[in-house]
Order: structure tokens, then C-alpha cells, then sequence
């Protein structure tokens, strides 16, 4: 028993003499649909939803603007941890009142070495040296 079609069988063989690296395939741009439906999940009443749309690469920075002042802690976390986060976002999550955000920003590979240079100084031990992890990677 067989899950192809002879000629879907025929199609993935012949996909598979194709000498080039899978990694320059380039997927499809987002559609307008769902880069809305991220903006969507932005609004939902559940944190969860909020924090999976600041973690999706299709979040606007306008989404990313709104949930960095989102009053869930995952959400704000999320925010910091997304590598599309704008700096100026980073610089005002770094300054966050809990040490949770300010740790993801400091893990955030989009955090400047200014930034990092100040939160090597938070008064989070914790943010501290994840910080300083982050100046030598």
C-alpha cells in the first residue's frame, strides 16, 4: 500500500535530482490576510493568543507597540524575546518592572551593545548576567 500516486512518486524522484540546496527556495510573501489576523490575535482576550502574536514574524511594529505595554507579563516577554522588535521598544522594555522582560531583552539578539552594557548594570542579578552572556555570543 502506497501513499502516491505514480506520478506524484515520479514528481517527488524527480524533485530530488534537483542539485540545488533546499535553502534557496524562497517561501511565498505573507499575505495581507494574515499579517491581519496576527494583528487580530493582538486583541484577543486571551494572553496566550497576545503572546503567540508578538512572537510571530508577521507582527507589525504597530502590534509590537501595543502588546510591549501589555499588561500580561508572557506578553511583554514575548515582545522583548522577538528579534523584529524595534529598538526603541527593546530600550523602553529594558527599563520594564519586572526582571523576566528586561532578561529577554537583554537575550534578544537585536539588543544593542549599548543596551547590554546598561543592563549589565540591572539590579536583577539574573538580568545582570544574562546580559553579560549576551556581549560575548
Amino acid at each position: 500500500m502506497g501513499f502516491f500516486t505514480a506520478e506524484q512518486l515520479a514528481r517527488v524522484r524527480a524533485a530530488g535530482d534537483d542539485p540545488r540546496p533546499v535553502s534557496t527556495f524562497r517561501s511565498p510573501e505573507a499575505s495581507a490576510s494574515k499579517r491581519r489576523r496576527v494583528a487580530e490575535m493582538a486583541t484577543s482576550p486571551d494572553p496566550l493568543v497576545r503572546a503567540a502574536a508578538a512572537g510571530s514574524s508577521l507582527a507589525s511594529t504597530e502590534v509590537l507597540q501595543r502588546l510591549s505595554v501589555d499588561p500580561d507579563l508572557g506578553v511583554r516577554s514575548a515582545v522583548a524575546r522577538q528579534p523584529a522588535t524595534p529598538p526603541d521598544l527593546l530600550d523602553r522594555l529594558a527599563t520594564d518592572a519586572h526582571e523576566t522582560v528586561r532578561g529577554w531583552v537583554a537575550a534578544n539578539p537585536a539588543a544593542s551593545p549599548d543596551l547590554l552594557a546598561r543592563l549589565c548594570d540591572d539590579s536583577s542579578p539574573t538580568v545582570r548576567s544574562v546580559a553579560a552572556w549576551a556581549q560575548h555570543w
